[in-house]
């Protein structure tokens, strides 16, 4: 099977809602060359997967009405970029696809608990939310934890929210004097990870096929630049879709063998082989409606511990 083999069959078999791929290109490609694009440039790089102009500019509408794109007007001509409230979950989110599984545990678990009833009723609905999305699990009523909480993305959530304050947020430890249950139970009682273990398991099936497809292809120095980025961006588009659900625990606390660590693996040799020609296609594209338009910015080649 040859790449292009490889693609045409992913796009028959999972086609991509074109909605969440301008999400995930906005994350991937745009996001590193300034966070705005020419609607002209996004209807260029959406056009290989089969979305055309009337589907992109719905979705690209819609994107803009939750809030997530603001968009600006030059003559005839239209812009989107990420909005600012909407940059910093995106560079969250975004930095776990991309940052090595490096987490570890250190005995403590992050509490939160709505103690006194200070949130009203759709507070408490948008924090429990926002909180299940970040890999949190509900320890007792009223008490949400996690044993690997991300301080500043915490901190920026409660905010965002509008409840900074109005909660008790506490790291506690089991007592060394007291015979309690080992903390490490509530990993099981808090989460299943049975459905996280699948979907990286359906990826690795998927996607180990497409790693030895791109290594023919570049031995061969037959990867074209568009292909590179089409690639690119399924990859992350299919890893994006199950490792935000993952919880994030850590490694002490995962089962043996954990799926999600091949699929980093995976993914992360994936990008390598194929980000630096897929950025030939990106740059030009951009310029294309846009002469200025930055390259890559330094950040960039962090990810997945380091472009080489």
């Amino acid at each position: 099977m040859n790449c292009n083999d490889w693609i045409t069959g992913f796009l028959a078999s999972d086609p991509p809602r074109s909605k969440s791929l301008v999400v995930t290109i906005f994350g991937d490609a745009i996001v590193p060359h300034g966070g705005m694009v020419w609607l002209g440039s996004l209807i260029e790089l959406l056009a290989p997967f089969g979305v055309n102009d009337r589907l992109l500019r719905t979705s690209v509408f819609r994107l803009a009405q939750e809030g997530w794109l603001g968009a600006q007007r030059d003559g005839r001509r239209s812009s989107y970029a990420i909005t600012p409230p909407a940059m910093a979950r995106f560079v969250h989110a975004y930095r776990r696809i991309y940052a090595p599984l490096n987490v570890h545990w250190d005995g403590s678990w992050t509490l939160i608990l709505n103690g006194d009833g200070a949130l009203n009723a759709a507070e408490r609905s948008a924090v429990r939310k926002e909180l299940l999305w970040e890999g949190y699990s509900v320890i007792a009523p009223g008490i949400m934890g996690h044993p690997a909480a991300d301080g500043p993305a915490l901190d920026e959530l409660l905010k965002r929210l509008g409840v900074a304050g109005k909660l008790f947020v506490v790291q506690g430890k089991a007592m060394r004097q007291v015979s309690g249950r080992a903390l490490s139970d509530l990993v099981a009682d808090g989460w299943d990870l049975s459905g996280v273990a699948q979907g990286y398991q359906q990826f690795i099936a998927q996607f180990e096929p497409l790693l030895a497809a791109v290594r023919a292809a570049e031995a061969e120095g037959a990867l074209a630049p568009q292909q590179a980025y089409v690639v690119r961006t399924l990859l992350i588009h299919a890893y994006r879709r199950v490792q935000l659900h993952d919880p994030q625990l850590p490694v002490e606390l995962l089962p043996t063998p954990w799926p999600g660590a091949l699929a980093y693996e995976l993914t992360r040799a994936i990008y390598q082989a194929v980000y630096a020609a897929a950025e030939q296609h990106i740059d030009a594209t951009l310029r294309r409606e846009d002469s200025a338009a930055p390259a890559a910015e330094p950040a960039f080649f962090d990810r997945f511990g380091g472009l080489a």
